[in-house]
């Protein structure tokens, strides 16, 4: 048999080779898919047990019981927590509880977002002396989070009298350095053309800062404007701290407040609550999705 012939023989035919490179991809697929679904079931499982808890009275969760599948008492368990709360323990109503947190939430994402702006402009449009020491002592303070300065935070606070009050809850989160940075970021790829066909226009630094940096930034702001709404509805350390009073009590510390002894717990009512506590940061998400994306991946001018 002739070398060549030997090679033919030996060879593998394509078809094989197709068959066996595609068993492999299929093989893939089906691993990555059970990776994926066994991360779903992993992620969703705690949320499906509050979900289906809210749903029961408070005697079957109390038992130990974890239900899988609705119950009848939907309607009643969520009218009480919207209207009364829990009534063994806080007693306050999840709506008003949940009207602090959106306001918190709102004001802390459109102030950090209105003073990053703003910082970052002046940083990268204007000529001015210790221009970038400025900067980069913005940049330094995210090192230092609420939670590292929340004593000398909360003694400036309380002598200003702004304690149980939304000034106390969302002036001191009100400054972001990492909106700054970002803000700077994109800034800096706005071409240069654009301000000198304002200057050309006789535009001065406000009129280019609104009919330009503005409506170029929007889909960037969005996509801040939904990190900051969760950053602010989430926050748990600073509220607990700067908060006695009910009156401005936020969601996520009245759902720590409902829990006292196991047997002085309405669970069903936490349940509620904790799934009434998810829907705003959950819809400001899916509402403004196009948007975040946007935002995060457009670096079109």
């Amino acid at each position: 048999m002739s070398t060549t012939e030997l090679d033919r023989a030996l060879a593998v035919p394509p078809m094989a080779t197709a068959l066996a490179a595609s068993r492999r991809r299929r093989r893939a697929t089906a691993i990555t898919h059970a990776i994926l679904i066994l991360g779903v079931i992993l992620f969703a499982l705690p949320l499906w047990i509050v979900l289906m808890g809210s749903t029961h009275d408070a005697a079957t969760i109390g038992r130990g019981e974890v239900p899988l599948l609705p119950g009848a008492h939907a309607v009643e368990n969520y009218a009480a927590a919207w209207t009364e709360g829990a009534a063994r323990t806080t007693g306050v109503p999840v709506a008003l509880m949940m009207w602090n947190s959106f306001v918190m939430a709102v004001l802390i994402a459109v102030g950090k977002i209105a003073i990053s702006l703003l910082s970052a402009y002046a940083v990268v449009f204007f000529r001015f002396p210790f221009r970038m020491a400025a900067f980069w002592a913005i940049f330094i303070t995210l090192m230092l989070p609420v939670e590292v300065r929340i004593f000398p935070t909360f003694k400036v606070v309380s002598d200003l009298g702004m304690v149980d009050t939304y000034a106390g809850l969302i002036v001191p989160l009100v400054a972001s350095a990492t909106a700054t940075l970002l803000f700077r970021q994109f800034f800096l790829t706005i071409p240069d053309e654009f301000v000198e066909a304002a200057k050309i226009d006789g535009a001065g630094p406000l009129r280019f800062f609104w009919d330009v940096v503005l409506p170029l930034s929007r889909t960037n702001m969005a996509a801040l404007f939904v990190i900051l709404f969760v950053y602010g509805w989430n926050q748990y350390l600073w509220p607990l701290l700067v908060t006695t009073s009910t009156e401005v009590e936020t969601v996520v510390i009245g759902i720590v407040k409902m829990i006292g002894s196991e047997s002085n717990t309405d669970w069903n009512i936490v349940m509620a609550t904790a799934v009434l506590a998810l829907l705003p940061p959950v819809a400001v998400v899916l509402l403004m999705q196009r948007w975040f994306v946007k935002g995060l991946t457009d670096t079109e001018k």
